[in-house]
Formats: C-alpha cells, structure tokens, sequence
C-alpha cells in the first residue's frame, strides 16, 4: 500500500474542522493521498477547548432533523453523499427532539479515528501561516483563521474583499410577509423601487423602540466587545436616543407610502436578498440580540407580524471572502483554481452548511488533483443551491448564508401550501441528487 500510494496525488487540508475533515475524508476515500494540517493544541483559538478534530465550539445541535426543513434536506443529502460528519452525528446523537444533538466527545472521537484510520490521510500538528504554492489546497482554517494565514489570504484575495467582522442582519421569506403594511419604492422616487418599505406610525415606533432597547442580548466573547461607528448593532444605536433609528436605519425621508400619500414616521427597509427575490434582508437591522428575541422584538413591526425568519442577524467577529467575486461552484478560487475555500471561510453560515462545503471542496480538489472534471451540484439540491447563491449573490453587501427553501430553485408550478409545497422539493432534491451521483460515479471508490 505504501509504494501505492507514493505515485499517488496529494491534496493539502488546511485546518481540521467540520469542513477540512469532511473535504479529508471526501479526497481520501477517492484515493488520494491528504496532508491534513491543524494548529492546535500548538496554537489555540479564544474559542477551542480541545486539541481534538471536528471540535464543536458553539453547540451540541447541529440543527433540524425535520423532513419538512431545508436544514433536515441538507442532512438527507449529506448522507446520500457518503459524509464522514454525518455518519459521526447519527453515531453520537443524543435525544432533542426533532434536533440532531450530539455528545460532543464521543462526535469529535468518532470523526478523528475515521479519518485517522484511512492510509491515505496524514494528518501534522502545526501552524500553516502561508496557502502553499504550486499545491491543491482545501483552506478550511474557519473564522478564527490565525493573523499570519489572513494575510496570506489578503494576497489571493485582495484586502477589500475579506471581512473581520460579521454583522449580519435577519433575513426574511416574502411570503410570509403583510403586502397590505407595506409599499415597493426607492428614496426620493430614485431607482426602480428596490426596497420594500414596512412604515410604522408614532405609536407603533415608541413600542418598538422601547422594547428593542430592553430585549435581551447575547453575552458577547471579550475579543467581540468592541463595536465599529460605522457598524454598530440596531439595539446601541436605539439606546442613544429615542429618535436616533429615525435618523438611522428607520430614516423614513424621501419615501411617501401611497395608502396614506404621507411621510411615514418611520420606516423599515427591506432588501433583496437573492436573485429569484423570495428572501428579503432588514436593512441595517445587524443585531446582538438572541435569537428569541429577535423574532418577538422584530414582528412588532407591523409588515413582519407573521414573518418567516430564514436567517436571525448575529454580529461577531468572522473572517470569511466575499464568495461572489472569489468563488466558482466548485468551491474553487477564480484564477486560482489549485486552492479551494472551505466551511466558513467561504460564506456559509453553520454546522452543516460548513460540513457540506467541505465536502463539496474535497470531492473537487480530489478531482483535480486525478485530472478529472470538477463537478457542480445542481441548483434543485440543497447543496448545489447553496453554493449557487454564495457564488451569485450582490457582492456589494454579502453576507454568510445558511439553507433555506428560498435559495433552491422554484417549483415550476406553484404549490399555495408550504408544507406541500416544501415536500415536493425535498422529493426533487433527492431525486436530481441521486440521479447525479449515479450519473457523476461519485460513491465509487478508488482504492
């Protein structure tokens, strides 16, 4: 075997979490051989605890389990696709519900002595401060990526495209929300009325503000403490004055909402948030609120009171590209396409969605590195549609995604019903997913 795999290509991994492992074990079992790089114990993170592969820092949930949810379709895929992750997940799975919690030891052991255990697989504790050149390379360094390999990073990528700081607002589904509390218009009558804007009267201003200035917040890490002037959580720039989201993100100059024929008194903005227009972002709504509160502060606004939340708003700091001008489908770089970008770093928001990227990355650079054709997911599976929108998106104001039904490709004919209308995709997914795997060979080991 040793001789074997010597004339064997190689594939560098660089950082050992959910996603390096998963793009690990997806390169190795497609026989290749895998450097698998990870710092720590050497170097720790403010928010690692264990020298351990596939550390689960935030939570024992890696979210829903539920046939009717995009998070549950993205599971069944991963599963379809051989994931190394998930395999661990089921194995270490704990009652919650219909979420998938894990006993977070016996999760990390499972996936590190998998991975460990193929012949392929090296795996070298050490910082990696530069992206090997002349190399295929999976980065999955996470958003805590060391200073040194940031830089390296800055020079692929160019400074004006790589955020350290992730303040993310909510983001909303359109059907879910009141057309009757809301107008489609641009300020002053400008543009072809990009925004919807939610006004709220004097009335339903001073009960929203009081209580978004008394909701409950996130209790933040002490390297997150810090705030930028010029990004600063809805919540502080609503404790400086009763009227300063008036003359903030609620500005409502240069609107005129035609039920009234009047200038509200304040306004909500929402704006596109993909191409087929079905997710709608709250424009400057980035937030530390919970989760909970979120939800309940934020459905006081009168257009929201139903809202479907497919992403809550987080402000933290993260370090991940601007995927739309850097990224192929591939998970490749443009220009560039020996290195790939994994899990976080690469505009994905989550557990899951870092582990389904790995795995994307992993089965590509494999690809490349046997001089086979890369392959892209098709935009009706949850995977593919992922990778579609982080690619796709408006550059000028990206931000890290997770799945929702809305960024997969729509239904043909128009189902009224969610619930029915979310099973038929989950039943397209699969079958274009099963479909392509069979016609890709990409369950065929090569060992």
């Amino acid at each position: 075997m040793e001789a074997t795999l010597e004339n064997q290509p190689s594939v560098t991994v660089i950082g050992g979490g959910l996603a390096g492992c998963e793009a690990a074990w997806q390169a190795a079992r497609r026989g290749v051989k895998v450097h698998l790089l990870e710092m720590r114990p050497l170097v720790m993170t403010p928010v690692h605890r264990t020298p351990h592969l596939a550390e689960l820092v935030c939570s024992n949930s890696l979210g829903s389990m539920s046939q009717g949810s995009a998070p549950g379709l993205l599971k069944e895929e991963l599963r379809l696709l051989d994931s190394l992750v998930m395999e661990a997940a089921d194995h270490s799975r704990v009652p919650a519900g219909q979420a998938l919690a894990v006993d977070r030891d016996v999760f990390s052991s499972s996936v590190e002595k998998a991975l460990l255990s193929r012949p392929e697989v090296t795996l070298t504790r050490k910082e990696e401060c530069l992206i090997p050149a002349g190399s295929i390379t999976v980065l999955a360094t996470g958003p805590m990526t060391s200073e040194a390999m940031v830089q390296s990073l800055q020079a692929v990528t160019g400074s004006d495209y790589l955020y350290f700081y992730d303040a993310v607002s909510p983001v909303v589904s359109l059907e879910s929300l009141d057309s009757t509390r809301m107008f489609r218009a641009s300020r002053y009558g400008k543009g072809e009325g990009e925004y919807l804007n939610c006004p709220l009267s004097e009335e339903e201003y001073g009960a929203f503000h009081r209580e978004l200035t008394g909701a409950g917040e996130v209790e933040a890490h002490q390297h997150e403490q810090k705030f930028f002037e010029g990004c600063l959580p809805v919540e502080e720039i609503a404790k400086r004055g009763r009227d300063t989201l008036r003359f903030g993100p609620m500005k409502p100059v240069g609107l005129n909402d035609p039920a009234t024929g009047q200038t509200p008194y304040a306004v909500v903005q929402l704006r596109q948030e993909n191409r087929e227009g079905t997710l709608y972002n709250l424009v400057g709504f980035q937030t530390r609120l919970t989760w909970s509160e979120q939800r309940r502060v934020f459905r006081m606004i009168p257009a929201l009171r139903e809202a479907e939340f497919v992403r809550l708003g987080v402000m933290h700091r993260n370090i991940f590209i601007n995927a739309p001008r850097h990224l192929e489908p591939y998970g490749s770089m443009r220009g560039s396409e020996g290195l790939f970008i994994a899990g976080q770093l690469s505009g994905v928001e989550g557990y899951m969605e870092s582990t389904a990227s790995g795995l994307l990355c992993g089965i590509n650079a494999a690809l490349k590195a046997r001089g086979e054709p890369m392959v892209r997911l098709p935009a009706t599976t949850a995977l593919g549609a992922l990778m579609e929108h982080i690619t796709t998106a408006r550059p000028e104001d990206f931000q890290p995604m997770g799945i929702n039904f809305g960024l997969i490709t729509a239904l043909e004919k128009r189902i009224k019903k969610k619930a029915e209308r979310n099973k038929v995709i989950r039943e397209r997914a699969l079958r274009d997913l099963g479909e392509f795997i069979e016609k890709e060979g990409l369950l065929r080991r090569r060992e």
